[in-house]
C-alpha cells in the first residue's frame, strides 16, 4: 500500500510517500480501505516530533481520522462487515490506503455524504461534541465562546451549540475566516475579530457584564487570562487546543469565589473502552443529524496524498476555514 511517512522530524518536507505492507487485522479489529483523512493540529505537532503517536498505532505515519470501506476483518467480527462504509478516529495512520482499527471504533457514513466529506466528520466533530456537550454540559438557553471558530472543530462546535439549543453562539476568529463563515451559512449571533477587538470586552458588554455560560478554547495560555473574565458565576470552560501557549498564570481566588470549572480534554491518548463509548454516541446522537441536514462537514480544500507536505504548508500559513483532506483513493 501507498503511505505517508515521517521520514525524520523537521518541516513538511519529511513527508515522504512510500510503499509498505498492508497491515492485517487482528481479533475484533477491522482493515478499512482508506478514501479520505484530513489533517489536525497533532499531524503537524507529531511531524515537528512535538507529539509522539501513542503505542499501539503506526509511529511514523500520521493521520487521525478516516473514510473508507471495510475490506477484512479479524477474529470475533462479522464478516457482513465487509463492504461497509465507514468513518472513524484512529490514534495515527490515517495517511495511507489501508489501516486496522477496533471494529467498535468505526461508524457508519451518514447517507448522502461522499468519502472526501466524511473524512472531515470524526475528529472535528468527535472533539466538539464531546467537549461541548459529554464534557461542558452545554443545555438549552445557554450562551457560549467558542475560540477558533474558523478551525475544523470550530466550525463543528458552531453547528453543535446550534443543534443542542444554544441561545447565544459567540466565536473568535480572525475577519477573513469569519466572512468565510458566513459564505458557509455559520453563522455566529455575535462574530468577534480577534485582531481588531477584545474579546474580553465585546462579552462584557453583550452579555451586561455577566459572561457566557461555557467556552470552548482550542489556543491556550494566551487567552487564559480573559477567558475567565469571560465566564459567568459557576461557568465552565473546556481547555482542548495550545497553539498559544501551554503556561499561564492563574489566580485560584477567583475559581473558587466564581465556583468556575476548567475541563482540560484531548481525544487521541484515550483508551479503547472511551473510544467505543464515543463512537456509539456519535452514531446514536450525531449521524441523523447529518443524515437530515442539520449537520454537515466543512471542506476548506482537498489535496492527493501525495501532496501531504503541501497540505502541511497550507495549514500551517493558518489559511483554511474549516478542514484540509488528503483525498487518499478516487
Amino acid at each position: 500500500m501507498k503511505a505517508i511517512r515521517i521520514i525524520r522530524p523537521g518541516e513538511p518536507d519529511v513527508l515522504e510517500l512510500t510503499h509498505l505492507e498492508e497491515p492485517t487485522p487482528g481479533s475484533g479489529q477491522v482493515r478499512v480501505e482508506v478514501y479520505g483523512t484530513a489533517l489536525n493540529r497533532a499531524d503537524l505537532l507529531q511531524r515537528r516530533g512535538a507529539y509522539p503517536a501513542p503505542p499501539g498505532v503506526p509511529a511514523d505515519i500520521p493521520g487521525l481520522e478516516f473514510s473508507g470501506v471495510v475490506e477484512a476483518v479479524g477474529d470475533g467480527v462479522d464478516e457482513s462487515a465487509v463492504g461497509s462504509w465507514v468513518m472513524g478516529l484512529v490514534g495515527g495512520g490515517g495517511y495511507a490506503e489501508m489501516l486496522v482499527t477496533d471494529a467498535d471504533h468505526v461508524v457508519p457514513m451518514p447517507q448522502g455524504l461522499k468519502f472526501v466529506e466524511c473524512a472531515a466528520v470524526p475528529e472535528a466533530f468527535c472533539t466538539a461534541y464531546d467537549a461541548l456537550v459529554l464534557q461542558g454540559g452545554l443545555r438549552p438557553g445557554q450562551t457560549v465562546l467558542i475560540h477558533a471558530a474558523g478551525s475544523g472543530v470550530g466550525t463543528a462546535a458552531i453547528q453543535l451549540a446550534r443543534a443542542f439549543g444554544a441561545a447565544r453562539i459567540f466565536g473568535t476568529a480572525s475577519a477573513g475566516k469569519l466572512e468565510a463563515l458566513e459564505e458557509r451559512g455559520l453563522s455566529l449571533d455575535v462574530p468577534i475579530d480577534y485582531r481588531r477587538k477584545s474579546f474580553r470586552d465585546v462579552i462584557r458588554r453583550e452579555t451586561d457584564g455577566r459572561g457566557v455560560d461555557l467556552i470552548l478554547d482550542l489556543v491556550g495560555a494566551t487567552y487564559w487570562t480573559d477567558n475567565i473574565a469571560s465566564l459567568r458565576t459557576r461557568g465552565r470552560i473546556v481547555l482542548v487546543g495550545l497553539v498559544g501557549g501551554t503556561m499561564a498564570q492563574l489566580n485560584l481566588g477567583v475559581l473558587l469565589r466564581r465556583r468556575l470549572h476548567v475541563i482540560g480534554t484531548v481525544m487521541r491518548s484515550r483508551n479503547t473502552e472511551e473510544k467505543s463509548a464515543l463512537a456509539e454516541n456519535t452514531r446514536e446522537h450525531l449521524l441523523p443529524r447529518f443524515e437530515s441536514g442539520e449537520l454537515f462537514p466543512v471542506v476548506d480544500r482537498v489535496f492527493g496524498l501525495n501532496e501531504a507536505a503541501e497540505a502541511h504548508a497550507y495549514m500551517e500559513d493558518n489559511q483554511n476555514a474549516g478542514k484540509v483532506v488528503l483525498r487518499v483513493r478516487n
